[in-house]
Formats: structure tokens, C-alpha cells, sequence
């Protein structure tokens, strides 16, 4: 009896064995068929189909709002809505409704998102501020019938925290004056001048627009013309103040630029000036890229940061229009960066932007180890390493044991990264490259956030940065550093969709 009764569990063992075997193999068929191992363990995506830029970046009540351009019938570019997700931490994200859909006027293209107080709009009131929407109507008929006046700005309304919203009867707010490309209006409340202030990009310059109430505008001044990069369309601007350690207060422009960047795409590139309430004057013509990767673009700050907070907090969307829609995550398509705090620093008496992992992102970090040995494997694929000491040419590469290898070095202060063999580069001729950046007089701080699917570098806390989406056949869990690096710290990091 105690045989067979052996016996009969050993084959149910092995049938449960083999079952369970099947099991995993019909799931790893499954995920390679959507791309689903490549979905970041800890940057936003959206659950399915496309993504693009973030929009309407808001805090009100307690809540960050990412509303972002969102195409939800298919995996690929398509007529715009606005996707919306609220965080307490910029962290971890709940996925909310389509906030905004296409309608008789349009695509609803980018923009941004602001919280009415003084109630100029007449939308709300003190008591209950409105949060409103500024976006661009995209005429896709208009423009395929060859209309030049297919872009307009437009405005909509919440009054439940961004759950729901009513669209102005009267839009658009600000007519096309007969410009192609005239959109991506980021506004903001100059209290000095006691107006609403947009900046638009204008093809290949940026147009600064007044208003007393979000729904009449009055043209200011216009800035671009012979400085800054061009070769590309210019968009998704943002103009804000921002203060140094010592208190001195600069303006900074943010102008996405397609194509044409430091990598040969999409890029952002920022100029550091002063604003009088009218007129943005550059302080010099150099070009500076707020990110020498390839894979950070059409980043805007969030609107209404309490002051008792005060930080310039950035997020950008992590791919680049080279190839977005061809890379092989196919139940979904893109991410968003890791927020970032956006400081301003000087630097041989010149003021420069540093980008800063936010400090929230200590709520997904978990034990750290200290790593003395040249080669050493991870048991996860999303981890943090960092070095916090004066270090030159150094390397570091991230692999695996099937061959695919992402390459990380410095040489003279240049950061060089390197993915001509990080797995799947055949849906692009211009993914797989070794990219360059500016030179630094010298490197003392070094982190490398790594996820399934992208790699974001921070050296001298930000003063220079490189954001790249790699695609291994298999997660980078083998991580090789040369002599020049006697040890370093290695942080796994939590999966921020589990509490979702």
C-alpha cells in the first residue's frame, strides 16, 4: 500500500512537474510575442498601446497628475487623446480613465495643465479652483486636404481633481496665424506682471503669448531666431524661474528639438536667461542638451508645486522619434523617465542645469551592497549602482551569459555609451550606436538606474546625464567593472506596479 501510494505521488509530482514547465514556457512565448519583458519594473508605462509625450504636468490636493499623449487603439501613433495617472510620490502610479478625447476640432496634441486660484477663467471658483487644461487641437483633415491652419490652442476644465472635464464652448482660445506647426502651449502665472504666460513653439522658435484669463491672448514676443540648435521642428516648451544655492534667480528655457540632437534624434536643449514679464533674453548662444542620450525627450516640468516644496521637478518621455514606433514592445509602447529635479549651478562663472533623481525614489530602493569584485551577477534586472568618489576612465558593462552586452565608460571626461550589441537592434539602423557626451574638468559621483529596458546615467549629481533604451534577449544581470573601480554600491529596486 505505502508503494503504491509512493508511487502515485511521484507521477503526480511529475505531472505537476511538467505541467508547471509548460506553463512557463507558454508564458515566456506570451511575453516575447508583447514585449512584456522589456516593461520597466519601475518607470510609468501605460498598461496597453501607444504613449508619447507627458502633458499637463500638476500637482493639486495632494496628487501629481502625468496626463500624457496617448493613442489607445493601437501600438503605434494615432489620433492623440490625453492618458491621465495621479501619484502621491511621482513613484508609484494608479492608472486613471482618458482624460481628454479627439473631437470635431481635432487631435488632442500637447500642452499643459495649471491650477486656476484667483478663478481668472470664472471656471470655479477661490474656494474651489478649476484645473485647467491648455492643449493644441491638431486638424488631421485639415492638414491632409493641405490647410496651413490646422493647429489651435484650446482649454477644458476640471472641477473633481482631473477625473472629469468640460472643453470651453468657445475654443479655440488662440487662432493659427498661419503657421504649420504651432502647438505644445505650457503656461504659467507670472505674479511681477499679474497675467497668464504661454510659451508655444512656433516651428523653429518659441512664441511668448499674455493672458488675463486662459481664453483671450495677446502675442509678446518671440524667441529663436539665430540661436540655439536648429536643423529640427521646435517643441514642447516651458519657461520658469529657477534659484541657486545663493538665492540668485535665473530663467530657463526648455525647447525639444526633432531631429537634429546631440545623438542625431530627439533631444532637449535648454538656454539660461531673464524674463521681464514680455521678452526672454538667452544670457549667450551656446547650445547646452539637458540629456546627451538618446532616449530623453519633450520633458515639461509639473505646475503647482507647493512653495514649502519648491523644487523644478521634470519628467520626459524615454524614447526617440527615430525608431519609437518600431521598437518591440508590442502590447505596449513606451516609458516615461524618472522624475527629476531640475537645479541650477555654476560652473566656471557659467550657470548650468543639473538633473537629479528625486528624493522619492528612496521609497522603491531596498538593501544595499557594497561590491569589491570585478564581475558580479544581480539576481534582479532592475538595480541602481552608484560610485561616490573621484573616478577617470572608468568601464563598466552590463551583460549577460547569452552575449548581449551594454558598454559604459569614460574617457578625458567624455561619458561614452555603447549598444551595437545589447540584443534586438534590428528594428532600427540608428539604434545600435556608440553615443558621446560633452566633456566634464572631472568625475566624482556616478549613478546608473537600470531597468529591463533602459539604462539612465547621472555623473557630478546630475551635471551631465545619458538616458538609453536597450533591448537584451535577456536581462543585463552580469555587471563587469575595470581596475579603476575598486568597488561600488549595488541597490536592487522594487517593482512599483505590485501595489497597483
Amino acid at each position: 500500500m505505502k508503494h503504491t501510494y509512493f508511487i502515485l505521488c511521484l507521477v503526480l509530482l511529475m505531472g505537476c512537474k511538467k505541467t508547471d514547465n509548460t506553463l512557463i514556457k507558454k508564458e515566456t512565448i506570451i511575453e516575447k510575442k508583447s514585449g512584456e519583458q522589456y516593461r520597466p519594473a519601475y518607470h510609468f508605462t501605460p498598461e496597453k498601446n501607444w504613449m508619447n509625450d507627458p502633458n499637463g504636468l500638476v500637482y493639486f490636493e495632494g496628487e501629481y497628475h502625468l496626463f500624457y499623449q496617448y493613442y489607445p487603439d493601437d501600438n503605434i501613433w494615432g489620433p492623440m487623446h490625453w492618458g491621465h495617472a495621479i501619484s502621491k510620490d511621482m513613484v508609484h502610479w494608479k492608472r486613471l480613465p482618458i482624460a481628454l478625447f479627439p473631437d470635431k476640432l481635432g487631435y488632442i496634441f500637447s500642452g499643459s495643465a495649471v491650477i486656476d486660484w484667483n478663478n481668472t477663467t470664472g471656471f470655479g471658483t477661490k474656494e474651489k479652483p478649476a484645473m485647467v487644461a491648455i492643449y493644441t487641437y491638431h486638424d488631421m483633415a485639415g492638414e491632409k486636404s493641405g490647410k496651413i491652419k490646422y493647429q489651435t490652442q484650446a482649454i477644458a476644465y476640471s472641477l473633481d481633481k482631473g477625473r472629469t472635464w468640460v472643453k470651453y464652448e468657445k475654443n479655440p482660445v488662440l487662432e493659427n496665424p498661419g503657421i504649420k506647426d504651432f502647438r505644445d502651449p505650457k503656461v504659467f502665472w507670472h505674479q511681477e506682471s499679474n497675467k497668464w504666460i504661454m510659451s508655444l513653439a512656433v516651428h523653429d522658435q518659441i512664441n511668448f503669448y499674455s493672458s488675463k484669463n486662459l481664453k483671450e491672448w495677446v502675442l509678446e514676443s518671440e524667441f529663436g531666431k539665430n540661436i540655439g540648435s536648429h536643423g529640427g521642428i521646435w517643441e514642447c516648451p516651458d519657461l520658469f524661474p529657477i534659484k541657486d544655492s545663493y538665492g540668485n534667480t535665473k530663467w530657463v528655457l526648455l525647447v525639444s528639438l526633432n531631429p537634429n540632437g546631440p545623438q542625431g534624434g530627439s533631444a532637449t536643449q535648454y538656454f539660461i536667461g531673464d524674463f521681464n514679464g514680455s521678452v526672454f533674453t538667452s544670457d549667450d548662444t551656446k547650445i547646452r542638451w539637458l540629456d546627451y542620450g538618446a532616449d530623453n525627450y519633450a520633458g515639461v516640468t509639473f505646475s503647482d508645486i507647493p512653495k514649502d516644496d519648491g523644487r523644478r521637478i521634470l519628467i520626459g518621455w524615454m524614447s526617440n522619434w527615430q525608431y519609437s514606433q518600431a521598437v518591440p514592445t508590442y502590447s505596449w509602447r513606451s516609458a516615461m523617465t524618472l522624475p527629476r529635479e531640475l537645479l541650477l549651478s555654476k560652473n566656471n562663472n557659467e550657470y548650468y542645469i543639473q538633473s537629479k533623481p528625486i528624493d522619492e525614489i528612496k521609497n522603491i530602493l531596498t538593501k544595499s551592497e557594497l561590491i569589491t569584485s570585478k564581475i558580479h551577477t544581480v539576481k534582479t534586472s532592475s538595480y541602481l549602482i552608484e560610485i561616490n568618489k573621484e573616478i577617470q576612465d572608468f568601464k563598466i558593462n552590463l551583460q549577460n551569459s547569452t552575449g548581449d552586452i551594454f558598454k559604459i565608460e569614460t574617457k578625458n571626461g567624455i561619458l561614452i555609451t555603447d549598444r551595437t550589441k545589447t540584443g534586438d537592434n534590428s528594428f532600427s539602423e540608428e539604434f545600435g550606436a556608440v553615443h558621446k557626451s560633452m566633456e566634464l574638468e572631472k568625475i566624482f559621483n556616478v549613478k546608473i538606474f537600470v531597468d529591463n529596458s533602459s539604462v539612465e546615467i547621472f555623473l557630478n549629481n546630475g551635471e551631465l546625464v545619458m538616458t538609453e533604451l536597450i533591448f537584451p534577449t535577456n536581462p543585463l544581470t552580469e555587471i563587469y567593472v575595470n581596475e579603476a573601480i575598486k568597488d561600488y554600491k549595488l541597490t536592487p529596486i522594487k517593482p512599483i506596479w505590485k501595489t497597483n
